[in-house]
């Protein structure tokens, strides 16, 4: 099993998942390339099974949509998987140099940083809106962390003379140090635990 090293390169069986809550929701299976083609996609709570990578490859084929605006179009990267796994490799690539530690592991760092975990929902009580806090379960968690992760670095790299792949790993490298200043998915996090704390 330890021979096989995701795209052939990076280790993942030494890597621990930290947090207690996602441990069962960030799987690190040893897989060359993370890829099922929605095998198991009519299976309840399936995404859970497949490999985190694979979710971030996924997130990144419509990494542009923001709400229902649609400012940023998502057309870039859809059905491009081979685009789109050669941005995953050259980000993993400028990780493994700027922070000198495996990159998938840097990358499961910053799921867990910038996994929110307390967020606000809205009710209606009569004939008013309530919004009262809530805590975020740990399969939304993960899914918050990878959609503002893709979107924060499709943002930067949109119009822009940098790569994706730079943006990428510039994200990933800010939320795994909790640097909210550059890092957009840390950001969302404390901005909805702060919603979240004056709903309480």
């Amino acid at each position: 099993m330890s021979e096989i090293k995701l795209f052939d390169k990076w280790d993942t069986e030494g890597i621990a998942v930290e947090d207690m809550g996602l441990k069962r929701y960030v799987n690190l299976k040893p897989i060359i390339v993370p890829r099922s083609f929605g095998r198991s996609s009519g299976k309840q709570f399936h995404k859970s099974q497949m490999h985190i990578v694979e979710r971030l490859m996924n997130r990144m084929f419509v990494a542009g949509h923001r709400g229902k605006k649609h400012r940023i179009t998502s057309g870039m990267n859809v059905g491009k998987t081979l685009a789109v796994t050669d941005i995953i490799v050259d980000c993993f690539d400028i990780l493994e140099k700027k922070a000198g530690k495996n990159p998938v592991e840097v990358f499961v760092r910053a799921v867990e940083n910038s996994a929110v975990r307390e967020e606000v929902t809205s009710f209606q009580v009569g004939g008013i809106i309530v919004r009262k806090a809530v805590i975020t379960s740990p399969q939304r968690r993960v899914d918050l962390a990878l959609r503002y992760i893709t979107q924060g670095s499709y943002q930067k790299a949109f119009k822009s003379p940098k790569k994706m792949a730079v943006c990428l790993a510039e994200e990933l490298l800010a939320a795994f140090n909790g640097d909210s200043q550059n890092s957009f998915a840390m950001k969302a996090k404390e901005r909805m635990e702060r919603e979240a704390s004056g709903a309480r």
